[in-house]
C-alpha cells in the first residue's frame, strides 16, 4: 500500500476517487445528460453544484483518468469532457446505486424513470449502453446495432415530464 491511501481495500480506494458528494453526480450528468461542457454541467445540475466544486471534481476525475478534456473545436476557450473506458465502466455502479435509491428512497417519477428502466434491462441493457457511450466518448464503432439506449432513456424521461405538465 502506498502512503497516499488509507488502506488497500478496493472499496476504500474507489471511494477515495468517486466517494465524495459530487463526483458521481458529475459522472451521472455526463452519462445520462450528455453534458460535456463546464457550463452545461454547472447550469443544468439538479442539485446546484457550485462552480468551484465542479472545477475541483473535474480536476480530480481528469487526474484519475475517469474523464478527458479536449479543446472544443467550435470555441477556443471551451473544453469538451469525455468519459474514458474507466469512466464508462462506472455505469453498472451507477445503475445499481440508482436501483437501490429507486427501491428505498423517495425519488421523483421523472428522475426515477431511468433507474427503473436500467434495473429492468439489467446487465444486457447496461452493456448496450456502455457500447453506445464508447461510441459517443471514445469514437469506437458500436457492436450493438439496435435502438439507442441513450435515446430510449431520454424519451422515457421526457414522456414523464410531459405527462406531469398535462396534469
Amino acid at each position: 500500500m502506498d502512503e497516499q491511501h488509507r488502506s488497500g481495500c478496493p472499496i476504500n480506494l474507489a471511494l477515495e476517487v468517486v466517494g465524495d458528494r459530487w463526483s458521481l453526480i458529475v459522472i451521472r450528468d455526463i452519462i445520462f445528460g450528455n453534458r460535456r461542457h463546464f457550463r452545461d454541467l454547472l447550469t443544468h445540475s439538479e442539485e446546484g453544484i457550485a462552480s468551484n466544486i465542479l472545477s475541483s471534481r473535474l480536476k480530480t476525475l481528469l487526474d484519475e483518468g475517469i474523464i478527458t478534456r479536449a479543446d472544443d473545436p467550435t470555441h477556443k476557450q471551451k473544453g469538451v469532457y469525455s468519459l474514458t473506458e474507466k469512466g464508462i465502466e462506472l455505469l453498472p455502479v451507477l445503475a445499481q446505486l440508482a436501483a437501490w435509491g429507486y427501491k428505498y428512497l423517495p425519488v421523483t417519477e421523472e428522475l426515477g424513470i431511468r433507474a427503473r428502466l436500467l434495473h429492468e434491462g439489467g446487465p444486457k441493457l447496461w452493456a448496450e449502453f456502455m457500447d453506445e457511450l464508447r461510441e459517443m466518448h471514445l469514437g469506437q464503432k458500436r457492436k450493438h446495432k439496435g435502438p439507442s439506449v441513450f435515446a430510449k432513456l431520454r424519451a422515457a424521461y421526457e414522456a414523464v415530464v410531459a405527462k406531469k405538465k398535462r396534469k
